[in-house]
């Protein structure tokens, strides 16, 4: 059967993606996807088990009990900032970048070539000096799912986390369950307040130990020692700041970083 038939199917008995879900035992949010044209190739198994459920049902026309109203995902859009879950998040469309935070909604535009630079950088100074003590913690790049709380409310991709042996624990093959040791953002006009305020707030909260914001426009650095509750301290991009979840024997080598920023030309983008 295909995806189209099953479409038909669907749209003749009005089932909706939660009754297909439920009743194939394929996720939601796979459901919606394969059936709003954004999974062009489903997996074999997941083609099979929406395959066996279409079939029985169209063997057995009479039963009228299923039918009801479709309400596709699109639907969603009318909840409130404030009420969406991991459920909506993990349903959107694979290439809409956005971050989950307590209910609500924040779309993401896609980092400029500055800042993925500046992120590879630092990434391989980390690197480089974990492989150098042969230590244990995993130092990772965005994008990587994160649920902060552990609750189905927040998703956050820091641009740069790091988790060690004692948290390993976390370690999903989706991402990870709860806060890492380590969290950097490089900030944007679109992501400032949020990496500032908002995701300051949630972090401390949730038990990241360390937590930096790179100014790339200001040339500036805030670390924050959230485990030892220390003042901020802001660095200009010069010299090399001590990572505290590493009692300072790893500095990252901020020249390196400020000879990065750089005014590109904007052409191209329309």
């Amino acid at each position: 059967m295909t995806i189209d038939e099953m479409k038909q199917i669907k749209k003749e008995k009005g089932y909706s993606y939660a009754q297909i879900a439920e009743l194939s035992g394929v996720p939601l949010g796979t459901v919606q996807k394969i059936f709003g044209g954004n999974t062009e190739s489903p997996r074999y198994s997941t083609l099979q088990a929406l395959e066996e459920f279409f079939l029985s049902e169209t063997a057995n026309d009479n039963n009228q009990n299923m039918v009801c109203e479709e309400v596709p995902y699109q639907a969603a859009t009318e909840k409130k900032q404030g009420e969406y879950t991991v459920e909506d998040y993990y349903a959107l469309p694979d290439d809409r970048r956005v971050e989950l935070i307590d209910g609500v909604i924040y779309d993401m535009s896609s980092p400029t070539f500055v800042h993925q630079d500046i992120l590879t950088e630092i990434l391989s100074q980390i690197i480089k000096y974990i492989d150098s003590k042969k230590g244990n913690c995993k130092p990772l790049m965005s994008a990587l799912d994160v649920r902060l709380d552990c609750d189905n409310k927040t998703i956050v991709q820091p641009d740069i986390l790091i988790i060690c042996e004692k948290n390993k624990n976390k370690i999903r093959r989706w991402g990870i369950m709860g806060a890492p040791d380590f969290a950097l953002e490089v900030l944007s006009p679109s992501t400032r307040k949020k990496d500032m305020t908002l995701k300051l707030h949630k972090y401390a909260n949730a038990g990241v130990r360390e937590y930096w914001i790179l100014d790339p426009d200001r040339q500036k650095l805030i670390v924050y020692d959230l485990e030892h509750e220390e003042f901020p301290v802001i660095y200009d991009l010069q010299g090399s700041v001590p990572v505290n979840i590493f009692d300072g024997e790893l500095a990252i080598n901020l020249d390196k970083i400020r000879e990065l920023i750089q005014d590109y030309p904007e052409d191209g983008r329309e």
